[in-house]
């Protein structure tokens, strides 16, 4: 009969989620995942496959953190334009909490990932995509709400701020003084209106 793993899965991947963080995934050995999540290397083969596999589940999770976030932010904002102000004010906090500058988990992988792993390449297409689109729905709401301006069509101001929301997130590994990151949102939001 096989023996059956019992563990909190929803941990293990936190604390893989950390490791890989931390080093990144090419830096980052099976022991370093041994020592983090404290199974050993048979019980993580198992569970999740390879040391790529978990990295995806471990991508994923961070994906489902931030959509979550994102949902309660489209929630409360009054219009399109107030939830790409506080879609930033997001960004901003959490790279002010982020004491060891350790950036978006996501962006940090486009860097070192995005050419190198298929299975990579095609989560970070399909996060782009689904991040694009939100975007860019926003946007349309808000050139009908008459909150953002019709100088762009909403798909080209989906992509300008999906790639400064990207920028933002890498300068804030080096800035982190409040004021001069605070600079760089409202100069892009300021593109909108």
């Amino acid at each position: 009969m096989p023996k059956v793993e019992t563990f909190d899965k929803e941990l293990v991947l936190k604390r893989a989620t950390e490791v890989f963080h931390d080093k990144g995934f090419n830096a980052t050995s099976m022991q370093d995942l041994v020592d983090a999540t404290t199974l050993n290397r048979s019980s993580i083969y198992n569970s999740f496959g390879s040391k790529l596999d978990l990295f995806l589940e471990c991508l994923k999770s961070y994906q489902d953190t931030y959509v979550l976030k994102v949902s309660e932010i489209l929630q409360s904002a009054d219009n399109s334009l107030h939830a790409i102000e506080l879609l930033f004010e997001l960004y901003l906090h959490d790279t002010l909490k982020d004491k060891d500058d350790k950036g978006c988990l996501i962006t940090n992988c486009i860097s070192e990932m995005a050419n190198q792993e298929n299975a990579i390449v095609t989560f970070l297409k399909s996060n782009q995509k689904s991040f694009i689109k939100l975007l860019e729905e926003l946007v349309a709401k808000g050139q009908k709400e008459s909150s953002i301006n019709l100088s762009r069509t909403p798909n080209e101001y989906a992509l300008y701020l999906f790639s400064s929301i990207q920028g933002f997130r890498t300068a804030g590994i080096l800035i982190s003084n409040k004021k001069d990151l605070q600079t760089i949102a409202n100069t892009i939001i300021q593109t909108l209106i």
